[in-house]
């Protein structure tokens, strides 16, 4: 089920902080919430945010 927000700004605290509380990593994250993790990256990315895997957070 996806229950993340469509506005890129409010996923990327959704998103930030579901990785913080809840997921390992990217992949494991779109698995759980049920999107694809390049639609994930692509519309993050429209805010110049990507992925820091060492992180496991959106930069």
């Amino acid at each position: 089920m996806n229950t993340l927000p469509n506005d890129p700004v409010m996923m990327l605290s959704v998103v930030n902080t579901l990785l913080r509380d809840r997921y390992s990593s990217l992949e494991d994250l779109a698995k759980g919430e049920g999107v694809d993790p390049a639609v994930i990256s692509q519309r993050l990315g429209m805010i110049d945010y990507s992925y820091n895997r060492e992180s496991n957070q959106f930069k």
